[in-house]
């Protein structure tokens, strides 16, 4: 979940794919990779990243975890809803 944060991250800072993969001194395959979480992040990386958009490492764990968490939230929304309707529609059918 961390790559998709630092992602979305990168989209709210205004930074292109090729901006930030430059700026970072990594490869625009590399960063595609990391965003896609095919490859993890490195300290040191994570540590370039927090300097670019001045927050803390922990910040950017942070908003990954909480990322993380609303979205666990909202397949576990999807799950009940999808199951009170259920319900529903049987119990207006007479089931």
């Amino acid at each position: 979940m961390l790559g998709n944060t630092l992602k979305r991250l990168r989209g709210i800072y205004g930074y292109s794919a090729k901006e930030m993969s430059e700026l970072l001194g990594i490869s625009s395959s590399y960063l595609s990779e990391i965003e896609n979480g095919k490859k993890k992040v490195s300290m040191d990386l994570l540590e370039r990243y927090s300097e670019l958009l001045n927050l803390r490492v922990s910040t950017l764990i942070r908003f990954s975890e909480d990322y993380e968490d609303a979205e666990l939230n909202n397949a576990s929304q999807k799950f009940i809803t999808s199951l009170m309707s259920k319900v529903i529609e049987a119990y207006s059918n007479g089931k």
